[in-house]
């Protein structure tokens, strides 16, 4: 799916976790990015879940004074790393000299002023070719130090200007009268991995000819950013439907020359910077309390955080008074104190006394509304095992104290017994309305921080026990495993690219497929949002009854449906939940009133959406920033949905759903969808970036693949989701031949492949990653190895369109019958037989090995295994019958 975007923060390759927008330890809020940060969703003693993690939030009411100690013995003390990000605005220019200079030639200068290691990404257009395709300049155009990417792009950097400070360029020359039509590109800030776009679309610059496929310079100048490093996308649709406006002093597309001009954007850079917070905490010989002190180089106003425990039983509790100067009370359940200016101006201090009493201290850093800072080991707020002090008695480093073990039985039944006592006292309480808006909350997040407790106590980074390897049944008898997942030995073609909807016919055309693709022995495919769409590609719907779309009219829609159904194949609506297009304006000439069948006002619109003046809740997940954000917690909105998706099932005859952009809500209420409209399989688009340090990618991906785990919990299992995970592992494994990549710490695939197979779909190219588009586009000439290890390994593979209708589709389909024949399925067991710089090799079900890489293997054992397909750095063995 695509969006558009106005001019936004990027967000750095170093982010590892940007689902819950926590940048090394730092949460931020994001305007106008995929990813952004999370949406509140529930407290925890003054934490707060943010997109699925948990944080601390600000307070509000004022408490007095605070005490301080001497004669203090050192006990313990650490020096915790922290980093932060800040923001850092400028401008980029982008300038076209017309006239020819002395050597004949005419100029594009592209130029920014924010620091930075600047790449220029782009391409050229031919007179008379249509679409976004890029191609690759002339020899004689490109400057000095460019370096081509795959055989479409290349990369070029930008210089220093001389006598200048923090201001880049790169000059671009033509002939006046070249074939070029446009110069497409993007800026890279090699540094962070942030690529920076136009309008969420690549920068167009018409110079010559009819050239009809791109999207020139129009009146509003804001750059859009999209992490392409990190291995997620933002995919190019703009907000509305209004045509673009031709570049200034021009004639447009369709003339044969261009004057000058001159265009500014303003542009800005998330930097990262190294902190650290030093706790001492110090036995008060006076008092016979515990002085703590922290020290932090961060300047500014800092805010600590805090709360204590008892008994090692990790629940947060406010101490008694007197608390420090300058500390509000956050709901009774934590404190905030304002850390003080140190003399030198270097950072910030505090300390005070505690009572003996308390085993533990918890605390987070807050430097604004949304920037929390938190332990980097483990994502975690800081603990300070006070317990431990007592016991040794001497200085210690406490990151080398041990953590803290609980009886799990014992403490999970005096949860259940709260959670218990908390629903009946509510049921009491029926028929009563409460007024008092404040208890209300308080209600909810009790409920919803004892939730998130007995959660955490379960939440394993594996999940070993939910796929015990089963040996399944013939695929003609297997049934479902439940509602949404199918029989576990489908396989995927993704049924269009991103260019299908220009030929207005696309249904007509995917239909006379259906009997190769079926031959080829695809059991699934994917079809497009089948909806009317501001956009064209059908990922900004608006009328979701009205299914004549650019792909065709609905009448074809069902003909194709009916076509792959007597080829035996399975066909899934892309059905797009998250966001809708109004067709109506409010009072105050906003987007937010919806007609047609589904005719929602702005109560269907979430409070937290920064665009549309939504009157509905806060969002339960990302915003999505081109449309209005649909709220799912209005009971009308879900009431309506799952009846458009059970007419969908009737009066289309969808088999089930790819789910569009599921970040943006709450994955238990896809499961309410997915029960009423029954669908034989589903899976969800839960996209978002890997973890990367420094522009590199990181070996454990454990967070990034435990966010999709989530999601897919959320919705009880009823859908699988796309292995992201396993596709960006794949990238860096290949393109730098680090194979030891594909296994992780336990020998087991490093994607959510390795933890619950049943529930993901892998694949190596969509249409938004490959395509025209090719954002995230697989290492080119790589394919086949990529398809190699999807369709030997457990999960459900898909196919691209672009790849099985090319000149890789006789090996895909050798792939494909090697799969059916073996009888390898969505749990097959897979041993890691080798994860080595050039090589990889496993053996699935012990019925067939595979291996990738540029290092020599075979097989040994006493079976006899022969070769059943082999190429560039693939082979494939199957054992002998």
């Amino acid at each position: 799916m695509s969006v558009g975007s106005g001019c936004i923060t990027a967000i750095p390759g170093v982010a590892p976790q940007p689902r819950a927008g926590l940048l090394g330890g730092v949460f931020l809020q994001v305007a106008a990015a995929r990813p952004r940060a999370g949406r509140c969703r529930a407290t925890q003693h003054g934490r707060v879940r943010l997109g699925g993690c948990v944080v601390a939030r600000a307070g509000a009411a004022e408490t007095p004074v605070a005490g301080a100690g001497e004669d203090a013995g050192a006990v313990l003390s650490e020096k915790f790393p922290l980093r932060r990000c800040q923001t850092v605005e400028g401008k980029a220019w982008v300038r076209v000299d017309a006239e020819p200079d002395g050597d004949g030639k005419c100029k594009v200068v592209v130029g920014c002023d924010v620091a930075g290691k600047w790449i220029l990404h782009w391409g050229v257009s031919y007179d008379g070719e249509h679409g976004s395709k890029w191609d690759q300049p002339p020899s004689e155009m490109r400057p000095a130090g460019s370096v081509p990417v795959k055989d479409y792009a290349i990369e070029t950097p930008l210089e220093t200007l001389p006598n200048s400070e923090g201001r880049y360029e790169v000059q671009i020359k033509f002939d006046k009268d070249t074939p070029i039509a446009a110069i497409n590109f993007v800026l890279k800030e090699e540094e962070t991995g942030a690529w920076f776009q136009h309008k969420g679309r690549d920068f167009r610059i018409p110079l010559s000819g009819s050239f009809d496929g791109g999207v020139p310079f129009g009146a509003n100048q804001d750059i859009g950013v999209w992490p392409g490093d990190l291995g997620h996308l933002k995919k190019h649709e703009g907000s509305n439907a209004q045509p673009q406006e031709t570049i200034p002093g021009g004639t447009g597309l369709s003339g044969k020359h261009i004057s000058g001009f001159y265009q500014e954007f303003q542009i800005i850079k998330s930097e990262y910077t190294q902190n650290f917070v030093t706790v001492t905490v110090k036995r008060d010989n006076k008092t016979h309390k515990r002085l703590v002190e922290f020290d932090t180089d961060i300047p500014g106003e800092v805010i600590l955080h805090w709360g204590v425990c008892r008994d090692n039983n990790m629940t947060w509790e406010i101490p008694p008074e007197p608390h420090p100067p300058t500390t509000k009370i956050f709901r009774q359940k934590a404190l905030q104190t304002l850390l003080q200016a140190k003399a030198d101006g270097r950072g910030n201090s505090l300390s005070f006394l505690l009572d003996a009493e308390y085993s533990g201290l918890f605390f987070v850093l807050k430097l604004d509304e949304y920037t929390w800072l938190r332990n980097l080991d483990n994502g975690s707020d800081f603990f300070i095992s006070l317990t431990r002090m007592e016991e040794r008695g001497s200085i210690q480093d406490l990151g080398k104290v041990e953590p803290q073990k609980f009886d799990k039985p014992s403490q999970t039944d005096g949860i259940i017994s709260d959670i218990r006592n908390l629903v009946v006292g509510l049921s009491s309480r029926r028929g009563q309305r409460a007024k008092n808006k404040v208890l209300q909350e308080d209600i909810l997040q009790e409920i919803e921080r004892l939730a998130a407790e007995a959660y955490s106590i379960f939440r394993s980074p594996t999940i070993d026990s939910v796929e015990a390897s089963v040996d399944l049944d013939d695929p003609s008898i297997a049934k479902p495993a439940c509602s949404g997942t199918g029989s576990g030995f489908e396989i995927l073609c993704q049924g269009f690219n991103w260019e299908s909807h220009k030929s207005g016919k696309w249904y007509v055309e995917l239909g006379k497929k259906a009997k190769e693709l079926s031959s080829l022995g695809f059991t699934i495919v994917w079809s497009p949002p089948p909806t009317d769409s501001v956009s064209p590609e059908g990922y900004m719907p608006r009328d979701l009854y009205n299914l004549n779309s650019r792909y065709g009219t609905m009448d074809e829609l069902k003909e194709l449906v009916k076509i792959f159904h007597e080829a035996d194949i399975k066909v899934l609506g892309d059905a797009v939940l998250n966001h809708r297009c109004a067709q109506f304006q409010n009072n105050n000439g906003v987007w937010n009133i919806f007609g047609g069948r589904m005719n929602w006002d702005d109560r269907a619109v979430v409070a937290d959406d920064p665009h549309f003046q939504g009157r509905g809740n806060k969002s339960s997940g990302d915003n999505f920033h081109a449309a209005p954000n649909i709220d799912h917690s209005q009971e009308f909105v879900r009431n309506d949905l799952k009846e458009w998706l059970c007419w969908m099932r009737k009066e289309v005859g969808y088999d089930g759903w790819r789910l569009d952009f599921v970040r943006g809500f709450w994955g238990g209420y896809v499961k309410d969808y997915l029960e009423a409209s029954e669908p034989y399989f589903a899976v969800g688009e839960y996209w978002d970036s890997l973890s990367y340090t420094y522009g590199e990618m990181d070996y454990n991906q454990d967070a990034h693949r435990q966010r999709i785990v989530d999601w897919i919990n959320a919705t009880k299992g009823t859908a699988g989701a796309f292995d992201v995970t396993t596709k960006g592992i794949l990238h860096a494994a290949l393109e730098r031949s680090e194979y030891w990549r594909l296994s992780d710490e336990k020998g087991k695939p490093p994607g959510v492949l390795g933890w619950w197979p049943s529930r993901v779909v892998t694949f190596i190219e969509n249409h938004d990653t490959g395509s025209t588009q090719g954002h995230w586009r697989f290492p080119y000439g790589m394919e086949l190895q990529g398809y190699a290890y999807i369709l030997t390994h457990p999960g459900t593979p898909a196919v691209f369109y672009d790849h099985i209708f090319s000149h890789l589709q006789p090996e895909i389909a050798k792939f494909i019958n090697i799969r059916q024949r073996q009888k390898i399925h969505c749990r097959s067991k897979i041993k890691i037989l080798k994860a080595e710089r050039s090589l990889y090799a496993a053996e699935i079900d012990e019925k067939l090995i595979m291996k990738i890489g540029s290092e020599h293997f075979e097989p040994s054992g006493p079976q006899n295994w022969i070769v059943a397909a082999e190429g560039q750095e693939y082979k494939i063995w199957e054992v002998s019958s």
